[in-house]
């Protein structure tokens, strides 16, 4: 159960089960009491006191009926993306009456869909819940896996199901077009940051933003300077534009931007302290650029210096503010990996 502190295997991976990412629910032998598809939800899970729908409390998770024969429940979930899971926190915030006394998690990689003929891996063998907790589970498997199937002993309700992991990049399918490096479904992933005031969660997360909470926003800067944030890409790559989209941000984008890049390839160490101690000093691929309220900035061309390949950018805002979605385009270095 939920110590307070986050396992390892939380920090350099995404939730691949976030309904916000893309993933799905596809399956569930009953969903009597709450939909499969809360359980995917991004927001920690409440507790609403005296909300009854028609068939009983309502509860923010998947809950199933009493069971009152043999057998058990399950559900089966797309992730968002094909990825090697590390591990899995199975959360039953509010369910202290009802929770299931153990759970048990296969996967399976199926692009399509799995049906009757797919081949189920055991993940997590069988393993003991309690009422009103996180609990973390580490997964031993490196195995590549699109879809999940929760099992529940024998029945009850989970709030949230988060399985975290690493998306992997799919070369095969990449063509002649530039690809977004930084998008964190293909696996780039933020590692350090100035400011995250109000959130920097969702600054690569697919889509646009859909308010001024999607995205990442300073505190307001009181000092000389100015803000930044480094990604490190989904493969070491050329880059050829970028994306910076203000999306909502109204009164409060920054004045302008600028990236930097590197090549971090074979660096040892914490790589936080690392890019926080040099980033400064990297080269220089996007002079600093006038940006607008909420509106896309496209920059390419000659603006972009080419750098050879890079493994990490960092963007610079100054000297403060928001921004809802950064897009790095390029293409994957031969044989290159971050």
């Amino acid at each position: 159960m939920s110590t307070g502190a986050l396992p390892a295997f939380t920090r350099g991976t995404i939730n691949l089960a976030s309904a916000g990412l893309g993933a799905r629910a596809i399956f569930a032998t009953d969903e009597f009491f709450g939909p499969l598809s809360r359980l995917l939800a991004d927001e920690p899970a409440v507790y609403r006191p005296g909300v009854y729908d028609d068939n009983g409390k309502w509860m923010d998770g998947w809950e199933t009926r009493r069971r009152r024969g043999p057998g058990h429940d399950h559900a089966v979930i797309a992730l968002a993306t094909p990825g090697r899971i590390r591990g899995f926190d199975v959360d039953t915030a509010h369910f202290t009456g009802n929770f299931p006394t153990a759970c048990a998690i296969e996967a399976c990689h199926a692009p399509e869909g799995p049906d009757a003929r797919t081949s189920w891996t055991a993940v997590l063998g069988p393993s003991p819940l309690g009422p009103g907790a996180q609990h973390f589970f580490d997964c031993g498997d490196d195995g590549l896996y699109s879809h999940v199937r929760l099992r529940i002993y024998p029945d009850g309700g989970v709030a949230r199901l988060r399985v975290y992991g690493k998306p992997a990049l799919d070369r095969t399918a990449i063509g002649g077009e530039p690809i977004d490096l930084a998008a964190a479904l293909g696996g780039g992933e933020v590692v350090a940051l100035s400011n995250g005031h109000y959130g920097h969660q969702r600054l690569l997360a697919p889509g646009r933003g859909i308010n001024m909470g999607d995205g990442w926003e300073t505190s307001r800067r009181r000092v000389p300077g100015h803000e930044w944030i480094v990604v490190r890409l989904a493969a070491r790559a050329t880059i050829e534009s970028i994306v910076v989209d203000t999306a909502h941000f109204k009164g409060n984008y920054p004045d302008a931007c600028s990236l930097q890049a590197a090549d971090l390839t074979g660096a040892t160490g914490d790589l936080p302290t690392l890019v926080t101690a040099a980033s400064m000093f990297w080269q220089e691929i996007l002079p600093e650029q006038k940006l607008a309220a909420d509106r896309i900035h496209t920059f390419g061309g000659t603006l972009v210096k080419r750098a050879g390949a890079v493994t990490h950018v960092r963007l610079n805002i100054h000297p403060d503010g928001g921004v809802s979605r950064l897009r790095v385009f390029g293409h994957p270095a031969e044989g290159g990996k971050t």
